[in-house]
């Protein structure tokens, strides 16, 4: 991969560390870019100029980068109103070309503007300007997210570097699916959309909903919700039980909401808080199928009688649509939503068991279904859209389809709308296609072309196959990545940040990142934790950090045999990775002895201990920085395998102990690609693996542990490793998998942040 301008420019200032070394500048890469000579100062003496009579939407971009510089680097500008720049100042502007100070200053500097270009920007950084010039109020607006992620510390200083920039999409519709946070993940819901989102220029979010916010015309549904979420969960199953036959069902999506709900308010808030930072809010309100939440309370409009939990609604009955409009009524009220997403998927209901329904084509009935539901959003000035694979034959099979129960029993499911349905429907539906790889994709993207609906890529992944030539199609109009887990942080951040910004450079700037994927994403994971978790680390604040000699207690040589360890050109003497400091060696080591290494026992009989204790800390610490890594590769599966339990999708290999003066004894979990990979991990090996929690260092990876109990000596830290974990599954059964392989976790170096002094504080001070 060639070398970014941010690489460059870090070069030629004489700070460019191992973390920045394969960094984007800008992130999707955009279509022009130079590096321009100098740079520019950010300091509290910089402004942020706005014209006298200034927009609604100037105020918003100024006001949103003055937040921003505030809440991640602690330095807070000023907003100045002005009828003409004064030459020689520091100042930022941002805005349209109907700004008149942006409209002046690309004129008497004669910049290349991008006028006339949908969401275009030019972006012009001198010693003195940063000059944001949008085509329109978005370009604008996407222009500020590029100018966001150009700044940088250089040596204890906030700088831009001089470039320019001239960028606009790909596809108009860039977009995120995900579940409405529980109440708990709010905080986390706003970061994502402020700091990721809006950063990388996704501009649609389509958030399935079901009961997870107080209904004000049916209670009875947000009850039936909880009582859905709490059977299937506590039975630890992804699916529920009492289906008749054990028959197959939708996805239970329990954990959207967090399997709770929000009042009315917190969703109005979440939506004006998304369109600030310009995002179209679509909510996902599941029907026909995936209708857990609409039946819980009302299992008399079941297409299956008997179900203990319904998940296919009756269209023969009126009743389901006197509840489902009102369902829709109560969300269309609260969000406003121009587009609503209506599921439509998987129908795999059993034919001729409903009373109501029997002898009947259920295809017809799909269809009407989708018509009625269509129509009544239409008189709403409310688009629809849905997911599409019930209108393909290759991919939902042509006629009734036979299937066979656990039990043996026998039925059919409907296949997918004849060729002949399918073009009866309004063709003003955008449908998402999620049958985008394959033998067939290809014709069936291009036969709902033919059958007159536009479409969007739905949850979409990086390997999608020559993307570039088919999303010319004039109907492709962009994708969606989607999350179908609940909405936090870590699970956010072990899983998906991968996909989603693979996803997003192919969706703004068409470009497939291949095998450098990987490397791009593990370089901006820091400041991707740093934002998703609103918070920096206490070695991120320039405090000091000790290494601590722990070289007593090493056990492991330089070649461990069993396993396949060989660290004979790892390094020996001090590492450091900017504030981070690890003494490698030290005055203990015995036998020629590198490391500590606790063995997990899995599949098979593991020659490594199964503990090491008293590992010396002795310090009231700020924080614990482990450098450590697996012997082995292990696994990190998708957290909604096992929705009972999501945080252990990722395989624990072991935990530390940390031990205090007084005794208490707290943990840290020690999990595959949460906080570690294996010592010879590769970018791009697999393509699909990152470490979100932890950084790379020489052959391991730097996890920081904050003390949650300050003023309380640390005595001494413990590994263990654990015996017989079982992980997730690849599919959906309601079980676990199989035991893991036996691995082991290498502990190489120890260093803490240290009790700030006085002295430290008068340092900090004046870096500011």
């Amino acid at each position: 991969m060639r070398k970014s301008l941010l690489q460059l420019w870090l070069m030629l200032s004489g700070t460019l560390s191992l973390a920045a070394a394969n960094q984007p500048l800008i992130f999707p890469q955009p279509r022009e870019q130079r590096l321009l000579e100098g740079s520019f100062a950010l300091t509290e003496r910089t402004a942020i100029a706005v014209p006298v009579k200034a927009s609604p939407a100037d105020l918003a971009l100024a006001r949103m980068l003055r937040e921003d510089l505030i809440d991640r680097w602690g330095i807070a500008v000023s907003i100045r109103r002005l009828t003409a720049l004064p030459p020689h100042t520091s100042l930022i502007l941002a805005g349209a070309l109907t700004n008149p100070l942006v409209a002046a200053h690309c004129a008497a500097h004669r910049l290349p503007t991008v006028r006339g270009k949908p969401s275009a920007y030019l972006l012009h950084v001198t010693g003195d300007i940063a000059l944001v010039a949008g085509s329109d109020d978005d370009g604008a607006f996407y222009g500020l997210q590029s100018l966001r992620q150009l700044v940088s510390e250089r040596a204890g200083a906030l700088a831009l570097p001089g470039v320019q920039v001239r960028d606009w999409p790909y596809k108009p519709f860039r977009g995120v699916r995900l579940y409405l946070p529980g109440r708990d993940n709010i905080p986390f819901f706003k970061r994502f959309v402020r700091d990721f989102m809006a950063l990388y220029k996704f501009n649609k979010l389509i958030v399935e909903v079901n009961a997870c916010m107080r209904l004000e015309r049916h209670p009875e549904l947000n009850a039936g919700w909880v009582d859905f979420g709490h059977d299937v969960n506590y039975a630890r199953r992804n699916y529920p039980t009492g289906v008749p036959h054990e028959m197959d069902q939708n996805s239970s999506h329990q954990d959207a909401g967090d399997g709770g709900f929000l009042e009315q308010e917190e969703v109005r808030e979440l939506v004006a808080w998304a369109r600030k930072y310009r995002l179209e809010v679509i909510p996902e309100v599941p029907s026909f199928s995936h209708s857990f939440y609409l039946l819980a309370r009302h299992p008399e409009l079941s297409q299956v009688p008997g179900e203990r939990w319904p998940d296919t609604y009756c269209p023969s009955n009126p009743e389901t649509y006197k509840l489902l409009f009102d369902v829709l009524d109560e969300y269309i009220d609260v969000i406003k939503p121009r587009m609503l997403h209506i599921g439509h998927d998987e129908a795999f209901a059993p034919l001729d068991v409903c009373p109501r329904c029997k002898g009947k084509d259920m295809r017809e009935l799909y269809a009407r279904d989708v018509t009625r539901i269509h129509d009544y959003l239409a008189e709403r000035g409310i688009r629809t859209t849905m997911w599409g694979d019930m209108m393909v034959e290759n991919v939902r099979g042509k006629g009734p389809q036979n299937q066979k129960a656990p039990d043996g029993y026998s039925y059919q499911i409907s296949g997918a709308l004849t060729p002949e349905l399918a073009k009866r429907l309004p063709h003003d539906i955008l449908l998402l296609n999620w049958f985008w790889e394959g033998s067939t994709a290809k014709p069936d993207e291009e036969q709902l072309a033919q059958f007159g609906f536009q479409q969007i890529y739905g949850n979409l992944e990086p390997r999608i196959e020559d993307f570039a030539s088919r999303s010319a199609r004039e109907s492709l109009l962009g994708g969606t990545v989607s999350s179908w887990q609940q909405t936090t942080e870590p699970l956010f951040g072990k899983d998906l940040l991968l996909t989603f910004l693979g996803c997003e450079s192919l969706l703004w700037s068409n470009r497939a990142l291949g095998d450098g994927l990987p490397q791009a994403v593990q370089a901006l994971i820091p400041e991707l934790r740093r934002r998703l978790r609103g918070e920096l680390l206490p070695s991120e604040l320039g405090d000091t950090v000790v290494p601590i000699d722990i070289s007593r207690r090493f056990n492991m040589p330089v070649r461990e045999p069993a396993f396949g360890v060989d660290l004979s050109d790892a390094d020996q003497n001090t590492l450091r990775s900017g504030a981070r400091v690890f003494q490698m060696t030290g005055p203990g080591a015995q036998g020629g002895n590198v490391a500590i290494v606790v063995g997990t026992e899995g599949t098979e009989k593991n020659p490594l201990p199964r503990e090491v204790d008293n590992i010396p800390v002795g310090l009231d610490a700020t924080s614990l920085l482990f450098l450590h890594a697996s012997a082995r590769p292990a696994t990190n599966k998708l957290a909604f395998r096992t929705i009972w339990d999501m945080q252990d999708t990722a395989d624990l290999l072991g935990w530390y102990e940390v031990v205090y003066e007084d005794g208490f004894v707290t943990t840290i979990p020690i999990r595959y690609g949460a906080g570690l990979l294996h010592w010879n991990w590769r970018p791009g090996q697999p393509a699909d693996l990152y470490c979100y929690g932890a950084d790379p260092l020489s052959h391991f990876f730097v996890y920081e542990w904050t003390n949650p109990r300050l003023g309380k000596v640390i005595t001494e830290v413990r590994l263990r490793g654990t015996t017989g974990f079982r992980g997730a599954v690849s599919g959906f059964e309601n079980a676990w998998g199989p035991v893991i392989p036996s691995n082991a976790v290498i502990l190489k170096a120890l260093s803490a942040v240290v009790k700030r002094s006085g002295a430290d504080s008068e340092r900090l001070r004046r870096r500011r």
